[in-house]
């Protein structure tokens, strides 16, 4: 997604369009899971979270009844979803507690539009690499608390964002809870994107043979923030399967369980593992 600008409203109706665009495609099946990138209805970096915040409410254990949400981003997304009848994994925005804490946040939803899960970015983006880039994420946010799996109709979903794919832990609890994916809405920087954006990916989708896809804002060389974009998808064997370059483009791929099944059958990890000798991290 590209076009990201200050205005808030343009920047929803523009994601609102790509959703629908993307439920859509010109050729293929329709998708049964649209997944937008990282803080797509506001521009990236914290002096600006607070400023673009809204209130959410999730509780997870009630019902969310989308049409008291407080939150303009939620109520499209809502309806985004339901237009189109998809999954949708709702990239993220800065999120407003009811504690005043401010997190990055992933909102998820059924092809129904409830709002069915959040996600709240666990690890927070505070890097200094000396002479390149210096950003400091926990300046406004607050780090979430909770790992998120969320069941669709396709098979259990992890979601991470962005930084979230550097701590394999994730990952690790991910797969061993039964899911086939994980899912990280991103924006990396033109520093550590071509170092780590798609080796991690890889990393982590060999490691746990389970797919794995990262998508990120389109790069906007007048933005603050410098977007390394190439969202990408990676089969369980860590062959990239689909990806695309810095521009705004609608990625599709197939998610194949069964490629699951033939990667663990083929390298067995998943049962050799010793823990015995080192602890499981997701017990």
């Amino acid at each position: 997604m590209g076009g990201i600008t200050t205005d808030k409203a343009k920047n929803l109706a523009h994601a609102k369009d790509l959703i629908l665009k993307a439920s859509k495609p010109e050729a293929g099946e329709k998708p049964g899971i649209v997944v937008l990138p990282e803080c797509f209805n506001s521009p990236y970096g914290h002096v600006h979270f607070p400023n673009y915040a809204e209130k959410i409410g999730f509780m997870g254990r009630d019902a969310y009844d989308v049409a008291k949400s407080e939150s303009e981003s939620v109520q499209m997304l809502s309806a985004a979803a339901k237009e189109a009848g998809i999954w949708l994994i709702g990239g993220s925005i800065p999120e407003r507690a009811e504690d005043g804490h401010l997190y990055n946040t992933s909102t998820i939803y059924s092809p129904s539009g409830d709002l069915v899960a959040i996600h709240r970015k666990v690890h927070l983006f505070d890097i200094d690499i000396p002479g390149k880039i210096t950003f400091k994420e926990s300046t406004t946010l607050t780090g979430g608390s909770q790992l998120t799996h969320v069941d669709t109709d396709y098979g259990r979903v992890g979601i991470g964002i962005c930084y979230d794919v550097r701590f394999p832990e994730m990952a690790m609890i991910a797969a061993r809870n039964g899911c086939i994916a994980m899912v990280y809405p991103g924006a990396f920087n033109l520093t550590t994107g071509p170092l780590h954006w798609e080796l991690l990916q890889r990393a982590r989708a060999v490691d746990n043979l389970i797919y794995v896809s990262m998508c990120s804002p389109a790069r906007d060389m007048t933005a603050e923030y410098h977007a390394w974009g190439h969202s990408t998808i990676v089969d369980p064997m860590g062959a990239v399967i689909a990806t695309t370059g810095h521009e705004e483009a609608i990625l599709y791929a197939d998610i194949d369980p069964n490629r699951i099944t033939e990667a663990r059958a083929g390298i067995p990890v998943t049962i050799q593992r010793r823990f015995d000798v080192y602890p499981d991290v997701s017990a």
